[in-house]
């Protein structure tokens, strides 16, 4: 069977599978468009469409906040001070966490709970009584601004935190464990949405979208109260608000055989399939998986897949023409996923869409442009999105919109202060 298997990868890759029409772009992005829909009608859908029932404010309180940020595994911590006229980041702290929540063994909430407790007890705590807190999972947003967990994501695994309240639990454990504690708020948003919040502080767009591409993706906008059926019946604002999509989770057409055979022999089957054809987590697994062979080796991660692209001279042909077309597949997806939800603002916003901005965050979106350096040739991660997305939006008939992609230093930190204070 895996002789069969492996035939068939070969045969395939003969053929480019990685490769993408814009005919066959496009119904990703019409897809992707139908998901939403339903997500934002129905709960359980394959796109989450999480609502989070924080207002960003555009004026903040004259206070200091606390903020904690915990992305994929990596861990950071400190103080947002908003008392002066610009608000000041303070030298805080920051650590991988995954030898404890990849542990083997498997560690509890309260074992995660330590090590914050641990790592934030240095830090001057002095007047400081709400905590921003930047959880990037997916959550069931709550409407006093706290989040339920769902269900982890990213190889992540810690007991008893699924289906409870992440941040009163956290700042319960907290105000008991360290001794400066005195919080007495906390807002729990995405890494997403806290892109999204900081975004905001430029409101010369008419509308906004958060984006993380890196360990993992997402995708997170504004949208209007009321083309969102299942909102919370005591919700009582109007407007915008912040939609957590949940996007990683979506099942687009066009897959191939790799990555079937990717998500068949990961953690989740079936779950997180977008995320496991375009994020940094997994697209070095797609060149290993492609050839399923002894000359790469294994965790082939994303880092590994752009080296090959960098020094082209040092491996062979067939692997730098792999990972150039998974690493360009990757890009036309997003691009894609971009796509679908800007037609679906068009058809939610009552004015018309011209001008967007979108806060990009995540490694994999950022990588260098490689193209000065000696026989390499392959355009920045950013670029080949931003030159489908247009050619995308065109074919749709909205060539004047315009996508302005922003990257600003401490967007989660800025993001989740925002919430704190909102």
């Amino acid at each position: 069977m895996q002789r069969i298997l492996n035939i068939l990868l070969f045969i395939a890759m003969e053929k480019k599978i990685f490769e993408l029409t814009t005919g066959q772009l496009k119904e990703i992005a019409t897809t992707l468009q139908t998901r939403i829909s339903e997500g934002l009608r129905e709960n359980g859908k394959e796109m989450r469409c999480l609502p989070t029932y924080i207002v960003p404010k555009t004026e903040m309180s004259k206070e200091k906040v606390l903020v904690l940020d915990l992305g994929g595994t990596n861990f950071r911590a400190t103080v947002v001070d908003f008392t002066g006229k610009t608000p000041i980041i303070h030298a805080g702290i920051r650590k991988n966490l995954e030898y404890v929540m990849k542990a083997p063994e498997g560690k509890t909430e309260e074992d995660l709970y330590a090590e914050i407790a641990n790592l934030i007890s240095p830090l001057n705590l002095d007047g400081v009584t709400s905590i921003g807190y930047c959880f990037s999972y997916p959550c069931e947003s709550t409407l006093d601004g706290d989040a339920i967990m769902l269900y982890w994501t990213k190889g992540v695994t810690i007991k008893g935190m699924e289906n409870v309240l992440v941040g009163k639990s956290l700042m319960e454990y907290l105000n008991e464990h360290v001794q400066s504690a005195n919080f007495t708020k906390i807002k729990v948003i995405n890494d997403t949405v806290a892109s999204l919040f900081a975004g905001l502080t430029d409101n010369t767009s008419q509308a906004h979208i958060g984006l993380i591409v890196g360990t993992g993706t997402n995708m997170a906008p504004l949208f209007p109260v009321g083309k969102i059926a299942k909102l919370n019946p005591d919700y009582k604002q109007t407007g915008l608000i912040p939609i957590n999509l949940e996007s990683g989770n979506f099942h687009p057409p066009f897959l191939t055989v790799v990555d079937n055979k990717i998500d068949k022999y990961s953690d989740t089957p079936g779950a997180q399939r977008f995320e496991k054809a375009i994020s940094g987590m997994y697209l070095g697994r797609l060149l290993e998986f492609t050839f399923s062979c002894e000359e790469l080796e294994a965790n082939f991660d994303a880092e590994k897949l752009t080296r090959i692209m960098s020094y082209p001279d040092m491996y062979k042909e067939k692997y730098v023409q792999a990972a150039f077309e998974v690493y360009k597949r990757s890009a036309k997806l997003v691009a894609a996923s971009l796509t679908g939800l800007i037609l679906t603002l068009i058809a939610s916003y009552e004015t018309p869409i011209t001008d967007i901005r979108l806060t990009a965050e995540g490694s994999l979106f950022w990588s260098e442009d490689q193209r000065g350096r000696k026989n390499v040739k392959f355009e920045s991660y950013k670029d080949l999105v931003l030159k489908q997305l247009n050619l995308l939006l065109n074919e749709f008939g909205y060539n004047n919109i315009i996508v302005h992609v922003e990257k600003m230093a401490n967007a989660n930190l800025i993001g989740s202060a925002i919430a704190a204070l909102s």
